[in-house]
């Protein structure tokens, strides 16, 4: 048995189905409610980095990281050791 990865985005955690759902809601914002492509990345690569992210959520505050880097209304959640 292989074991998943617990330190990943969604993609990389094998999670296609939860994805699809992040990916599609996305999708379905206006632009203006986005960060560019640009800081979409630097955030994800920050959560890549973080010990708070398994398996595509984080648990400090239980949202998919693809969707919080996302959206320029929002946060990194560790109000202690804020990364974005």
């Amino acid at each position: 048995m292989s074991e998943k990865c617990k330190k990943c985005l969604l993609n990389e955690a094998g999670e296609n189905k939860s994805l699809k759902l992040v990916e599609d809601y996305l999708n379905s914002l206006e632009q203006e409610l986005k960060v560019t492509h640009d800081i979409y990345g630097k955030r994800l690569s920050m959560c890549k980095a973080c010990d708070n992210l398994i398996s595509g959520m984080c648990i400090k505050c239980g949202c998919y990281v693809e969707i919080r880097a996302a959206l320029k209304d929002k946060c990194c959640p560790d109000y202690d050791n804020k990364k974005w």
